[in-house]
């Protein structure tokens, strides 16, 4: 039953997720674009009188159909539905059910890991936030830090509640040496190429990741995310989608270490 109410909840939150993953960045966006006297972040965007994370309606970017209740029941809807528009028959991405379906096992992960509780509910929204961060940053080279800032202080509460099993001071040191690693390397390789290897987004997401997971943490983080990103450039180079100028995102190769570590924990010796 744990895992049932989980599972439920991991859906609807996963729904909501994929409105965050679409949507944030085209806020951000349109508060770039506007000018500094305009109305602040989630106003308004040229096209609609209001953007934000509620308004408008779900609705089919195709055809701009509204959903119905029945056609935005998370996992459920796209299985009848068949993947396409009730409407006008258009495929539905298949990210939407896979980051329900994701959101839903790490739920289930949490419940089983801690029972119902505060601190499975704790690290199940940190799982959340690095599910949106991922697919934000595949999207659009973006770590926004209306997520990665609120991860890192959460991580240190929840590091001071002891919902996490890891003490204030060993949160604290993890979030200030993540980014100092990545902030040192993005300044030598700066040095040396006179390019930006990747953005500074990326130092508060290590951050946010050894404030819940701690800094002897730290070295497994970055050897996870360094090999699954090699893995990750020489797949892409092979289909050919790799950008010419060799950049990819690098932060969902920082939320799969996170995710592992979380899971099964730091590497063991032997393999660093």
């Amino acid at each position: 039953m744990a895992l049932a109410l989980a599972a439920l909840l991991g859906l609807m939150i996963g729904s909501f997720l994929n409105v965050v993953i679409h949507r944030l960045p085209l806020m951000l966006q349109a508060q770039w674009d506007a000018p500094l006297d305009d109305a602040p972040l989630g106003d308004a965007l040229p096209s609609v009188p209001t953007f934000n994370l509620a308004v408008p309606r779900s609705h089919c970017p195709h055809c701009q159909h509204v959903l119905a209740w029945h056609e935005n029941i998370p996992l459920l809807s796209f299985l009848r539905l068949r993947g396409r528009c009730a409407h006008c028959q258009a495929p539905i991405g298949w990210r939407y059910p896979a980051i329900e379906l994701a959101t839903a096992v790490l739920f289930m992960w949490a419940a089983a890991q801690y029972g119902l509780g505060f601190q499975a509910l704790a690290w199940a929204g940190f799982a959340s936030a690095l599910v949106a961060l991922a697919a934000i940053d595949a999207d659009t080279r973006l770590l926004p830090d209306a997520i990665t800032q609120p991860l890192v202080w959460a991580g240190l509460l929840a590091a001071s509640l002891g919902l996490t099993g890891i003490d204030l001071n060993n949160a604290l040191w993890g979030a200030a040496a993540g980014y100092l690693f990545l902030w040192a390397v993005y300044w030598l390789f700066k040095a040396l190429t006179g390019k930006e290897g990747m953005g500074q987004g990326d130092f508060k997401l290590l951050a946010a990741l050894a404030a819940w997971l701690g800094w002897p943490a730290l070295l497994s983080l970055v050897l996870i995310s360094t090999f699954s990103g090699a893995i990750g450039g020489i797949w892409l180079k092979l289909r050919g989608q790799l950008p010419d100028n060799g950049e990819m995102a690098f932060g969902p190769f920082l939320v799969l270490a996170g995710l592992w570590v979380m899971a099964f924990g730091p590497l063991p010796w032997f393999l660093i």
